[in-house]
């Protein structure tokens, strides 16, 4: 498994070479949170992962993706060791640097108008759209949450029974993952099996947001190509299982063996059987 991570973490990283890596929009920052995810990813299991996620608002939209990932992206870019061979082709080499893992890769982009979800898949950054999320229940029920007011909201999405904390103190239409359309921001969310879990764990005063913007990477959200969710999903699945052709067609020497490859690939599908999705129905 993790010599599979490994290689997702070179795609990756080819993609940022041949793009445009450093580069930066310029949304001002209104709203900096971080979340707290508990979940239990594998059925066969009861160990609850645990991983942070920061939500950056700006002034029309908001930016949701895993801390680990933003850490990802900034070790693969500072310590990535690239060497042109004589017959063209490009060894990738992150020798002796300890990577951030993380199984969310994703960013999700909320606006006023709909949720924009974006993934590397091989060498293609996909996106679909989907609507702001309605059909929020308000519950006429409140409670102290990290000592901000809270008003309780429940909603049925994609197999599972959501209840929802959101704060009008703080008057943001978002929350983690696809989560917004409430009329505050949300505190905490969580499925009622108790599978998944998010909560607001930090918050950076507004004091300190003056004269900063959204720092999150422009080529994890620009220039994507627009599909739907289940084509996005199959073309995951596809770029998992071919992770080192698509590799080896861009001219990038994988300095381990192929059967490694191989084995890892038959991992990967046999963890995937077991895999407890945050939706459950598409």
């Amino acid at each position: 498994m993790y010599y599979y991570k490994k290689l997702i973490t070179l795609l990756i990283l080819l993609y940022s070479i041949l793009s445009y890596a450093h580069s930066y929009e310029k949304d001002t920052l209104q709203g900096d949170f971080t979340y707290r995810l508990k979940a239990r990813l594998n059925r066969q299991t009861d160990y609850i992962h645990e991983e942070l996620f920061s939500l950056q608002v700006s002034n029309n939209r908001a930016f949701f993706t895993s801390v680990q990932s933003l850490k990802r992206d900034s070790v693969i870019e500072n310590s990535l060791q690239t060497t042109k061979n004589p017959d063209g082709s490009i060894s990738l080499s992150l020798a002796g640097v300890s990577v951030p893992k993380t199984r969310f890769l994703s960013t999700i982009v909320q606006s006023n108008e709909n949720v924009q979800y974006f993934q590397l898949a091989g060498m293609s950054l996909l996106t679909y759209k989907q609507p702001v999320m309605n059909g929020w229940k308000l519950i006429n029920e409140s409670k102290i949450i990290n000592t901000l007011h809270c008003k309780k909201a429940e909603l049925s999405y994609r197999g599972r029974i959501w209840v929802a904390w959101y704060s009008t103190e703080i008057p943001f239409p978002y929350g983690p993952y696809k989560f917004g359309g409430l009329p505050g921001l949300i505190i905490k969310i969580a499925d009622e099996t108790g599978d998944f879990d998010f909560e607001l764990v930090k918050s950076v005063p507004s004091a300190e947001l003056k004269g900063k913007s959204v720092k999150i990477n422009k080529r994890r959200y620009t220039e994507a190509i627009e599909t739907t969710q289940s084509k996005l999903e199959q073309a995951l699945k596809t770029a998992r299982e071919n992770t080192a052709a698509v590799l080896a067609s861009y001219g990038t020497t994988i300095l381990k063996g192929q059967e490694i490859v191989r084995q890892r690939e038959r991992e990967q599908k046999q963890n995937l059987a077991y895999d407890n999705p945050i939706e459950l129905e598409k």
